[in-house]
């Protein structure tokens, strides 16, 4: 059974608030703070494992093997970004399928051709309507769990077809069997509005920083009629500003260690990965 966590908070209205993990060390770090859902998310995984650009490239296998071990490391439940599905129905049904053996929690199809692009990107283009409603039917079936694995429909439509005609595609996406429906990439707080007024499906706002749509507080998208967010860049560009800062430092100085580079504590973080286990064990059976 898939984790139910997002389901019930779906339906207790609560609103979720989920970041976007690039590896399982974000991941730790999370289980830290303290976010009971989580994002694992196409491009920064991609990123992070193959250092290669979110442009369709990352296969089926080696997504659901990150996914899985995301959530193997996460404690919160985990929204897997799984881009067009990786080909044509036959696919969409595998994907569904492992990504549920996987143990995520919902997965997210969109409607771009293959190879897919980063939703904030240029020159996407769209499959027709009637290719993804097909799919997410194809999904919706392929579930085991129909109550607690959840279907997420994104719609790349904004930026090439327009707003009206995202709004088109995602109701058609609703009445497929799409749980939470996903505009990708609206350019103002209007056109969020707009969206979230129109369905009576959950709404997901994506807080891509450094994207097209603007970066708002949770508890205006929450007003706007938002039932959750992911924020798929910000551990990874927060780490990436990080080790930059870092390693120029290194370079400028040749230390490591200095009063411009804070560093997470050693100990803590051997703790926060695993090893109190590990010590236990050796003093109970190591010779």
């Amino acid at each position: 059974m898939a984790n139910p966590i997002l389901r019930q908070k779906l339906d207790r209205g609560e609103f979720i608030v989920a970041p976007g993990l690039h590896d399982m060390i974000a991941a730790t770090v999370a289980n830290k703070v303290g976010f009971d859902v989580v994002y694992g998310t196409g491009y920064w995984l991609t990123a992070s494992s193959l250092g290669l650009p979110d442009a369709g490239i990352a296969t089926y296998t080696q997504m659901v093997d990150r996914m899985a071990t995301l959530v193997r490391t996460s404690k919160g439940a985990v929204i897997a970004d799984a881009d067009t599905g990786y080909g044509g129905l036959l696919n969409v049904h595998h994907t569904v399928r492992g990504y549920e053996a996987a143990g995520v929690t919902a997965i997210q199809l969109e409607d771009q051709e293959f190879p897919k692009k980063c939703g904030h990107t240029p020159n996407k283009r769209c499959v027709p309507t009637e290719d993804m409603v097909q799919k997410i039917k194809v999904a919706a079936e392929a579930r085991e769990d129909k109550e607690n694995f959840l279907i997420i429909a994104r719609t790349d439509a904004r930026a090439s077809l327009g707003v009206d005609e995202a709004m088109r595609r995602l109701e058609a996406y609703a009445e497929a069997g799409a749980d939470i429906l996903f505009f990708e990439a609206p350019e103002s707080e209007e056109e969020m509005r707009k969206a979230c007024a129109a369905f009576d499906k959950p709404m997901l706002a994506n807080m891509a920083d450094g994207g097209k749509t603007p970066i708002l507080p949770a508890t205006v998208l929450e007003e706007i009629g938002f039932a959750l967010a992911i924020y798929p860049s910000l551990t990874s560009l927060a780490a990436a500003a990080a080790m930059e800062r870092a390693l120029s430092n290194l370079k400028a100085t040749g230390v490591s260690q200095t009063d411009e580079v804070p560093l997470f504590d050693f100990n803590e973080f051997c703790k926060l990965i695993g090893f109190e286990e590990v010590w236990d064990f050796d003093k109970r059976w190591a010779r």
